[in-house]
């Protein structure tokens, strides 16, 4: 969609090798990834397919965590006084439990006390399962500190309890100290052997927010940079009926500078928008906001023009409180080109969708297909926000629409062989599956320069574990888009999954910065890799070299 840049990589599954434990290539591998021209939101495999081994709530208590006599009764029942310690300590347990079930946790937390004050310390794993159910009814109190002491009890009286090792990362999570919840966490994926989504899911997620703490702490105070030149056009491919990223027209130019042939043209007004499109044919960026700003302050007649080219580029930036002011003014102005309000929408809802606001993003994605029903860009990008959304048939139905409008459109084309691909993936349907991949196969034939459509078909490939053709189809993309550093990103990915070579992604990696020294995507994934080696130092250098946020 627009508005948006390459990030993240991490979270899937895979094996190990080359130092790269096996729980920490899993985590590199298969997640949500922002791919190519109009970046188009990819879903991580193990999260598509849903459920598995594990993938429910751990909410409930425990029973007996070793073999034991008794359990069953109550502490003040018949026979109590010759109960041991233990039976009276499992009674009051299983108290605590029924207590649990009904609801009523502070009644729980009571039983769950006296169960350890009764248990003899000798009987660890007792002791260690009645403090880990008594931090499962903290939990629902939302006491997140109780929970994680209790927890902590519980590990210290039996290391590998995943259970009261996963409640305390969630609680740390919680408490916001996520150093501690990654360090549980990870623990966590290593003794379950990969097998639990909420797990990965976690551990994933926590690594996400570190590295964007850590970004964010960098950056806080310094000016964000222009993207690459190669990055800022590969964004504005994924549009074509935007007007202020069409070139000059005839009359803007003086005739006497555009005979001059290597000299750049200078445009007949005094009007700063126009010297800011002259800019962005000579691929100035830097100039551009400033100049667009000229022409707005001086209310000249390309006022709405200037106010979307100066907010399209606060987008590049990632200034999108300084963008959604100029873009708002857009939308309201009733007089203006209705391309222009169009195209402002799209932008505005793809912002919205970024801050995870699908809702606004969907109201002015529809109020652009109100207002401009013959604009392919709106359902273009409206297919991008239906597939974030999982809403894949009506993501079909807009790439169709978009596809009628504009026949020649390959990059709609190879996103609607994507979304049938993915309905057809997540539905577990193998016909489908190979009906949508004949289909990735026909794009490419029928538009052999799209890179895009090589590499959505990638993506396929890889989940159907045909790695060799999906490294081709990489290959392919190079070939077209040499200077594309996210390719290389998503290559050197693919190096770590298929044949466990950390120092071939690596150096795809490094090739992709040496292309691009702005390519945040390749900085973030780097970072990620080495946080989940355990080389921190080096992740943080590496945090230290991201470019913009």
């Amino acid at each position: 969609m627009a508005a948006s840049k390459p990030v993240e990589a991490a979270g899937g599954g895979g094996g190990g090798g080359a130092g790269l434990s096996r729980w920490q290539l899993a985590l590199v591998l298969g997640a949500p990834i922002l791919l190519g021209a109009g970046a188009l939101y990819l879903w991580g495999r193990r999260a598509a397919r849903g459920g598995g081994k594990g993938a429910s709530e751990r909410k409930t208590p425990e029973g007996r965590a070793s073999p034991g006599p008794g359990g069953g009764g109550q502490p003040d029942g018949p026979g109590h006084e010759e109960m041991s310690p233990l039976d009276r300590a499992q009674a009051a347990k299983n108290k605590g439990n029924k207590y649990f079930k009904a609801g009523k946790y502070e009644q729980a937390i009571q039983c769950y006390t006296e169960a350890i004050s009764l248990c003899p310390p000798e009987k660890n794993l007792d002791l260690s399962t009645f403090y880990q159910n008594r931090a499962a009814a903290y939990e629902q109190l939302q006491k997140w500190t109780e929970v994680a002491q209790d927890c902590t009890k519980a590990v210290e009286l039996n290391p590998k309890y995943v259970k009261a090792l996963f409640r305390r990362a969630k609680a740390h999570e919680k408490l916001d100290n996520k150093k501690e919840c990654l360090e549980d966490v990870t623990a966590v994926c290593i003794l379950e052997a990969f097998q639990n989504q909420q797990s990965m899911l976690l551990a994933d997620k926590v690594l996400k927010l570190l590295g964007k703490e850590k970004a964010k702490e960098k950056y806080k105070n310094r000016e964000p940079l222009m993207p690459s030149p190669q990055f800022i056009k590969s964004y504005f491919s994924s549009f074509t009926d935007d007007i202020i990223s069409q070139p000059l027209l005839k009359g803007e130019k003086s005739d006497e500078d555009k005979d001059k042939e290597g000299e750049a043209s200078e445009v007949k007004e005094n009007s700063g928008y126009l010297r800011a499109k002259q800019y962005m044919e000579e691929e100035n960026y830097d100039k551009i906001i400033s100049e667009s700003t000229k022409e707005i302050e001086a209310k000249g007649k390309y006022m709405a023009e200037a106010l979307l080219l100066r907010a399209t580029f606060y987008l590049l930036i990632g200034n999108a409180n300084a963008a959604k002011p100029d873009l708002d003014q857009v939308i309201s102005m009733e007089g203006a080109n209705v391309k222009l309000r169009a195209n402002a929408l799209i932008k505005r809802g793809s912002m919205y969708m970024q801050q995870q606001q699908p809702v606004l993003s969907t109201q002015d994605f529809n109020m652009a297909a109100d207002i401009d029903p013959q604009n392919a860009d709106v359902y273009h990008h409206r297919g991008q926000l239906k597939i974030l959304l999982d809403q894949v048939e009506e993501a079909v139905e807009d790439f169709d629409e978009c596809i009628r409008l504009r026949p020649d459109s390959a990059l709609a084309q190879a996103q609607k062989c994507f979304a049938l691909y993915r309905q057809a993936y997540t539905g577990n349907n193998p016909l489908p599956v190979q009906v949508a991949m004949k289909g990735f196969e026909d794009v490419i034939k029928k538009f052999p320069k799209c890179a895009e459509g090589y590499a959505l078909y990638a993506q396929a490939l890889t989940d159907q574990q045909q790695f060799g053709k999906a490294d081709e189809m990489y290959d392919k993309c190079i070939d077209l888009e040499p200077d594309n550093a996210t390719t290389y990103v998503h290559k050197g990915l693919l190096q770590l999954q298929w044949k466990q070579d950390l120092d071939k992604g690596l150096e795809l990696i490094s090739k992709a910065i040496e292309i691009d020294n702005k390519c945040d995507f390749a900085y973030e994934t780097m970072g990620t890799i080495e946080v989940q080696r355990g080389n921190l130092d080096k992740a943080i250098e590496i945090d230290n070299n991201l470019p913009y946020l």
